[in-house]
């Protein structure tokens, strides 16, 4: 028998092992899964982030690479490599990896943290019209796309002719093909939903750079000899595409179908619902993402809530951090937490796509505690997330939407709850598992390179229904933090 995050799962000898790996803004994760869908080893190795320039956000994928290596070798000792019988790819969207024409890394990556390129963004919308972006690809073109991010960089270097994102890199380490996911490609900024091709008008605004073949994500390719060697996995393993972060976290959570909506918790907050055919918002407030089996995901994204719960934690002095700072949350009644305006990215995506909000905080006084402090920041987040949820909502009729949270929120009770309070909806999640992205892409891997079957099993959830009274508190802190947000829109305006 083994332990995975405090569960024991049973290492029988026999069968197919999947590996998933997710690359993710501040550490790559990878897991062993069985056909069943247990998790029976799991890893992490993390990754410094520069935020040496004004609004940068840069990664060196060489120290990528050297985490991938060292999780897989962590698996490697903890499971038999011999049984794994695919691997499968995630990772964060949108990163950008610049590569000359002779397939050689061109300066550090660019991660989806880094705003600097929002003018070139600007000036590529100013020639080609917000609308007719967004009813081509189903997104909001701005800095933290791969073109604008190439257009600014390729001013400084003009070698970089070719452009991955960071899913798109690794695949390229480990199998040598150059090529990306539907998913994947939306990050770019320029693949066209209804043709499944790159859209050349869009790609020419940014000077013509030489993008993957965009290939279904249950394409596999072999993995490269030398890294089957040195991971004593059998030479030629399948290297499923895979998908992007949110996707796949969806596919393993059991977003397969309508009356879900799923709320990936990490670094930023990732709300994504289900629809089975292009389905674009009339304000533009959410993308637009194909997902790996049918269907596109409605997808609103929450910038920082989770480096921002990190950074008020550290703030605060809590040896304990983002854990302690929940706790403490927990300790003190909502009505007596101040105000707080969750963007600290700075900007937010989101339902609002206003890249010149700030966080702030209203309310303070000289009995506001650390503990006050922290619950206004957690119900900041919970609010915002409550706005994304009520998009996904409109025009949808039965009421047996529930939301399937995961991540390290969804092992507090306090957000639990506060979440089914303030959307009036049940919240299920699993306590006990963080990785739904990485678990995703191994069960995937199983189903396109193994056979096993397409639609993942739902894993045991814990349920909070919501509390009518709490509901109207909610809705009446809603109105403040609204009537706080408008203010600052003017003010920043």
């Amino acid at each position: 028998m083994g332990s995975a995050n405090g569960r024991t799962v049973s290492l029988a000898d026999d069968g197919p092992l999947s590996i998933g790996i997710d690359l993710g803004t501040s550490s790559l994760k990878a897991v062993a899964v069985t056909v069943d869908g247990a998790v029976v080893a799991r890893a992490s190795h993390g990754y410094p982030t520069s935020r040496e320039a004004p609004g940068g956000a840069e990664q060196r994928p060489a120290d990528w690479i050297n985490a991938c290596d060292r999780a897989l070798d962590d698996l490697g000792r903890t499971t038999d490599p011999t049984r794994w019988g695919a691997i499968g790819l995630t990772a964060m969207l949108p990163t950008l990896v610049s590569l000359d024409d002779q397939l050689r890394e061109v300066g550090p990556a660019i991660t989806w943290e880094d705003g600097r390129a929002e003018p070139d963004a600007e000036r590529m919308l100013d020639h080609l019209g917000a609308d007719a972006v967004y009813r081509s690809t189903g997104q909001r073109l701005d800095g933290r796309y791969l073109l604008p991010m190439h257009l600014r960089r390729s001013r400084e270097r003009p070698d970089a002719t070719r452009i991955l994102g960071a899913k798109d890199h690794l695949l390229h380490i480990l199998t040598g093909e150059l090529a990306t996911d539907p998913s994947t490609a939306a990050g770019y900024g320029c693949f066209d939903l209804r043709t499944g091709a790159w859209n050349d008008r869009i790609v020419a605004t940014a000077g013509l750079p030489r993008l993957p073949d965009v290939v279904p994500s249950s394409t596999a390719f072999a993995l490269r000899a030398e890294h089957a060697e040195r991971w004593g996995c059998a030479p030629g393993l399948p290297v499923v595409v895979g998908a992007a972060d949110s996707v796949m976290g969806a596919y393993g959570m059991g977003i397969t179908g309508p009356g879900r909506i799923g709320m990936i918790a990490g670094t930023s907050t990732v709300v994504i619902g289900w629809s089975h055919e292009v389905r674009l918002d009339p304000h533009a407030r959410y993308l637009v993402t194909p997902m790996v089996a049918e269907g596109y995901g409605l997808e609103l994204d929450l910038m920082s809530t989770g480096s921002a719960v990190a950074w008020l934690a550290g703030l605060l002095g809590l040896d304990g951090g983002p854990d302690e700072l929940v706790a403490l949350a927990a300790s003190v009644d909502l009505e007596v937490a101040p105000i707080v305006l969750p963007y600290f990215g700075p900007g937010e995506q989101g339902a609002l796509w206003n890249p010149a909000l700030t966080g702030l905080v209203e309310g303070l006084t000289l009995q506001t505690s650390q503990a006050g402090l922290s619950r206004g920041l957690l119900a900041g987040i919970v609010l915002e997330a409550t706005r994304c949820v009520d998009v996904l909502r409109e025009g949808r009729t039965g009421t047996d939407d529930v939301i399937l949270l995961t991540g390290s929120s969804g092992a507090s009770e306090l957000f639990r709850q506060d979440l089914a309070d303030a959307t009036g909806l049940r919240v299920r999640s699993d306590p006990a598992e963080f990785d739904h992205s990485a678990v995703g892409a191994a069960r995937f891997a199983g189903y396109a390179a193994l056979g096993w079957g397409a639609e993942p099993d739902a894993p045991a959830r814990e349920e909070r229904r919501p509390d009518p009274a709490r509901t109207t508190l909610w809705r009446e802190r809603f109105s403040r933090h609204e009537r706080a947000r408008l203010a600052l829109g003017r003010q920043a305006g």
